[in-house]
Order: structure tokens, then sequence, then C-alpha cells
């Protein structure tokens, strides 16, 4: 599938089309997504620095909060979490906050971590204009200057200066060129973690996560029924309206809140446990168990219920009224497991045994 980009007479649209070809790292992607975003505050000569602050700060969310990995030689992964301790940046933190503390940071560590990225991308990024100069920064930068071959931008060793041809453009289609630039990112990022799910939702921080209104609606049913169901982490009794909806595996690595994965929790340790992994060999047994008696009883007794249909990932070949007729914790085991060992691969750390 290719993603085709507005024609404009008298533009190399071919190639902008052809700018993320041969990429061995992030930095292009998130050049070209930190340009478009200067261009729309309404820059047209904009400082370089100001530009990496931006790459850092649109990969932010994505490698500190979702721990996707942009691959081992990747220097804009290493920045981040060097400026992250640098400057003690929450990983939650909005992106134009993180943006503009790179940019006032006093800590030359901070500036050197993203100066390392003007040997890389500022000129290479202009390769498809300079196909024959084979990444020469001297000659890319000579030949910029007078917008050679109808390159985008020119580059000097302080700015860039957006082609007056091209900036009409670049401003016009930046919602295009956005979606553009997180299309091929999403197909970079998912051959470097070919085990994660959702990458093109971890990309972008949400501007706010979903209610679970109609989970706890789901477990307040259930224990409607049961009566107190046990925590699994710290064994309070759990009565209908007084539990948090927790994410077993954590949602920073799901990224959803389909109910096979949402269990009723002590609000306490709901709060501590953050994005930390629960051990199978601990809490495994009494999560299966949780999820077991759930489908008993919304089975038996709402059995149309549409939030019954998340199962359905896990159980394809069944109905939702079949569920308990199946191996229930095989299926949960082979889902679970697997999920947890990726997690832990892709840096989210286990957590201890509460007591």
């Amino acid at each position: 599938m290719n993603f085709a980009l507005p024609q404009r007479t008298g533009l190399p649209i071919s190639a902008l089309t052809a700018s993320f070809n041969n990429t061995s790292a992030t930095y292009k992607y998130y050049w070209l997504l930190s340009i478009l975003s200067e261009l729309e505050k309404g820059n047209a000569i904009i400082p370089k620095h100001r530009i990496f602050a931006g790459m850092v700060s649109l990969a932010w969310y994505t490698v500190n909060y979702f721990h996707v990995s942009f691959g081992k030689q990747d220097q804009l992964q290493r920045a981040i979490k060097q400026i992250r301790d640098l400057e003690g940046i929450t990983i939650d933190e909005k992106q134009e906050v993180v943006k503009q503390k790179i940019i006032n940071s006093l800590n030359p560590l901070t500036a050197r971590a993203i100066q390392y990225f003007d040997q890389e991308v500022p000129h290479r990024y202009l390769s498809p204009w300079f196909p024959e100069l084979k990444g020469n920064r001297a000659e890319i930068y000579r030949l910029s200057a007078a917008f050679e071959n109808d390159c985008p931008y020119a580059l000097n060793e302080q700015n860039i200066t957006i082609n007056p041809l091209w900036h009409g453009y670049l401003v016009e289609h930046a919602g295009i060129l956005k979606a553009f630039c997180y299309w091929h990112l999403s197909l970079y990022l998912q051959k470097h973690n070919p085990n994660v799910p959702d990458i093109p939702n971890k990309l972008i921080k949400p501007a706010r996560r979903n209610n679970l209104l109609n989970q706890r609606k789901f477990w307040n049913r259930v224990l409607d029924h049961t009566g107190p169901l046990e925590c699994i982490y710290t064994h309070k009794k759990l009565v209908h309206g007084s539990f948090a909806v927790e994410h077993f595996i954590p949602y920073a690595f799901v990224s959803h809140d389909l109910i096979w994965n949402l269990i009723p929790a002590d609000p306490s340790f709901n709060s501590r446990k953050n994005d930390k992994l629960p051990r199978m060999e601990d809490y495994f047994d009494g999560y299966y168990q949780l999820q077991k008696t759930a489908i008993e009883v919304m089975t038996e007794n709402y059995p149309k219920e549409p939030i019954m249909e998340d199962y359905l990932s896990l159980f394809p070949n069944a109905n939702a009224q079949q569920l308990p007729e199946t191996d229930l914790r095989g299926r949960f085991l082979e889902n679970v497991q697997p999920l947890l060992t990726i997690a832990n691969n892709n840096g989210f750390e286990y957590m201890g045994k509460f007591l």
C-alpha cells in the first residue's frame, strides 16, 4: 500500500514521497513532524535546535510511557531517556512543555544530546532532492542555500529557511503530511516491535483516556450475584461500587480496555501498581478465577451483554454464550503469559509481591 500525497504543479512531490526511503532510524519522521509543527505556528525561518527539541518532545510519550523500542542504535530514544533524567521531566508531561524545557535548558549535556542530530538529519532528509551527492553534508548545505532542485528548505549552521515555493503546500496540507509521517513511522516501528500491539495508537499522547463506566458496570453486576470478591493483590474484600477497575497487563502496553484484561482491585493498591507487571506465579491464578467467575455469571444472567464480545479476541471460534464450555484457563494462559514477557522485554518492570 502507498500513501499518495497531494500533487502540485511545479513541486517535486515525488522527492517528498521518497524522503522516508532507506531509513535506518526514526530521525527523519520526527524531523518533518517537528518542522510541520513550527510551520503551523507561523515560523518559516526555524532554528535547528527548536526542531531537535520538537523531535524529542514528539517522541517523548511513545518512548517513556509506552516503552516502544526505536531500535538498539537509535540515538533519539537514547536522547529522550538522557534528557528525562537530566531535566527531571515527567514521562506524561505535555508535549509543548517538554519542548520548551529543552529549548530553555542551560544544561550543556541536554544541548549536546539534541545537537547530535545536526550531523544526521537536516541534510540527509534532503537526499531525494540531491541523490547524486549521497548525503554529502557540505554540498547539500551549499546547494540548498539557493533552493537548488526546488528543495523544501535552505540550510545553514543555525537555521532552516522554508522555500517559498513549498511554504503554502506544507501549511495547507500539514494534516495530510503528518498522517504520511505517522503512517511510515508506524510501519517502521512495527518492524522493530513485531509483537507489540497497537503501535499506531502509541505514537501520540491521547487527549484523555477512555472512562471505564461500562467495565465498572460489568463488575458491579458480577458482584451483585456473587457477593464480595477478594482483591488478588491485597486480599481486601471488594463490594459493589467500592473497587478500582484495574488493567492486569498495563494499559501502557496493551493500549486497550477490553474486559478480559480488567479486574476489580483494591483502589489503594491500584494507584501504587501504576504500570508494573504482575508476576504470573503470584497473580495469574487469582486473575483467572475472577475472569472465570465473571464469564459464568454474565453468561447465565446477561448472555446478550455487548461487552461479552470482548472475550472473542481470546476465543475466536466461540460465541459469547459458549465461553464457559471452552478451555478457559488454557486460553487465558496462552494469551497473558506471552504478553507479559514481551512487555518486560520492552522495558516494563515486574512488581514485587504485595504483602
